[in-house]
């Protein structure tokens, strides 16, 4: 008897758990909201980043293909890798790149793409028709 008085509800078995009532709801008040997310480019809308490493990354389940990234170092400080669009490119070690938010979805971890056209990446070269 004088065990179960001390016993907290969490040595308790499962079942024998119950919600919290309105007058213990009413004491507690409000839970704290959760804390917000950072965005991948820390709340700003592109971020001037410098290529660490070119690498070649395979998607998930179902895709297969060879999938173009580099790791780079953000302005602000922070490593990540990011994901370079379209065919082909030119993109070396300690070239200088803008970088968006923008996840590919077959790549975990990759939230950040690289914006063709912009500092060191070249454009897209289209394909010529003969």
């Amino acid at each position: 008897m004088l065990l179960s008085q001390f016993a907290s509800q969490w040595s308790r078995p499962v079942l024998s758990r119950t919600m919290a009532t309105l007058n213990q709801m009413h004491r507690q008040g409000k839970p704290p909201p959760p804390p917000k997310k950072i965005s991948a480019t820390f709340g700003r809308p592109q971020l001037k980043a410098v290529v660490l490493k070119t690498m070649i990354r395979k998607p998930k389940k179902p895709n297969s293909a060879n999938r173009k990234c580099a790791r780079v170092r953000l302005s602000n400080g922070k490593e990540a890798v990011v994901f370079i669009p379209g065919e082909g490119h030119n993109l070396q070690e300690h070239n200088v790149v803008l970088v968006q938010g923008g996840r590919t979805q077959d790549l975990p971890g990759v939230k950040l793409t690289v914006v063709r056209g912009k500092y060191d990446c070249a454009h897209v070269v289209k394909k010529k028709n003969n």
